[in-house]
């Protein structure tokens, strides 16, 4: 598998809203960077995960615009224009950020270990 394909394998496991599927394509050391928290272990990533899932009924995620900025055989950082859509309280939201990712490979299986989100 290529990081593209482990990109786009991350956020359709993102689509699923199981964690038990974003794991599999999460570092054990990840660190994830969002507009309001840092989560620097598995549990709070999971716990930031299934919040939003909860905030946001039926969230479908995407990647707009991704540009791979720096590649080699042991790591990958793309930037890319996040959306995402799906209701809070009943009534239909959208919205969009910048977002950062960076794969590293680990034994032939390319992994996500850091993702940054913001809100612009």
């Amino acid at each position: 598998m290529s990081y593209k394909q482990a990109l786009k394998q991350y956020i359709e496991a993102t689509n699923t809203h199981d964690f038990n599927n974003v794991k599999t394509h999460l570092h054990d050391q990840a660190v994830f960077w969002f507009t309001n928290k840092t989560c620097a272990t598995m549990t709070e990533i999971q716990q930031y995960f299934e919040n939003a899932w909860d905030t946001i009924k039926e969230e479908v995620y995407s990647a707009k615009d991704v540009t791979w900025i720096a590649t080699s055989d042991r790591s990958a950082t793309c930037l890319y224009t996040y959306h995402y859509e799906g209701y809070h309280n009943g009534k239909f939201v959208f919205g969009s950020g910048r977002a950062t990712n960076v794969f590293e490979n680990c034994k032939g299986e390319w992994k996500l270990i850091h993702e940054h989100l913001s809100r612009v």
